[in-house]
This record gives C-alpha cells, sequence and structure tokens, in this order.
C-alpha cells in the first residue's frame, strides 16, 4: 500500500506498539517503536520518520506535545494522534498541535490506513 516510509511508534503500551508495528509492516511500512516521546526525541529518528503515531497519555511528554514539537521543525514529520481518553477536548487539542488525525482507541485499522495515506500526501 505504501512505498516503504518509516512510521515510528509512540506509545508506553508495549503490546499495543508490537501490533501496530506489526499492521504497519502489513502495509509496507518500515516502524520504529519507542516507549516515550522522550526517547523517540534523543533517538535521531524524527528528521528520519515520514510519520509518527503516538499515544496522547504517556509519562513525561505527551503526544500533544510531542505533535508540537515537531511542528515547529522545518521538516517535523505529520503526526497521528491515539487516545483510549474520552472528552471533548482531544479532538481540539489535537487539531490545534497540528495533528493529522486523532483515533479513539480500539479502532478500527482500516482508518489508520486512511490517516497514513492523509499524513504521507496520499
Amino acid at each position: 500500500m505504501f512505498a516503504n516510509p518509516l512510521v515510528a511508534i509512540v506509545d508506553d503500551d508495549a503490546s499495543f506498539r508490537a501490533a501496530l508495528e506489526g499492521f504497519l509492516r502489513s502495509l509496507g511500512c518500515r516502524a520504529l517503536g519507542f516507549a516515550s516521546a522522550e526517547d523517540f526525541l534523543q533517538s535521531g529518528a524524527p528528521d528520519r520518520v515520514g510519520c509518527v503515531v503516538s499515544d496522547i497519555q504517556m509519562p513525561g511528554m505527551s503526544g500533544i506535545e510531542l505533535a508540537r514539537t515537531l511542528g515547529a521543525r522545518d521538516r517535523g514529520a505529520a503526526v497521528i494522534l491515539v487516545t483510549a481518553l474520552a472528552g471533548e477536548q482531544w479532538p481540539r487539542a489535537a487539531r490545534e498541535s497540528g495533528a493529522v488525525c486523532l483515533l479513539q482507541k480500539p479502532f478500527d485499522p482500516q482508518e489508520l490506513a486512511l490517516c497514513l495515506s492523509r499524513a504521507m500526501g496520499g
């Protein structure tokens, strides 16, 4: 489906990261997993990835803060935010952070595929 782009998954839930990595690979993407936004930012990966899929609520830096940080960079990667949290504030916060999509966990994998297509200009 995709031409082998590199996607970062930033989520403190290891099982979610592993499942998402497998799904992304099935779409033809390469995937890198990170347990925190700080780990991702310190890894050197932000300059290499085409898209970041990040949980909103994590210890330390939130996904919203990560999206804002990446958006402030010249070549910031597109961000897709995911959350298990209900609340009217999340869609607005996601939009204001510059995120391409916000998905509510659990989400249909095809919704993620559509967000990835939009994030990567497809």
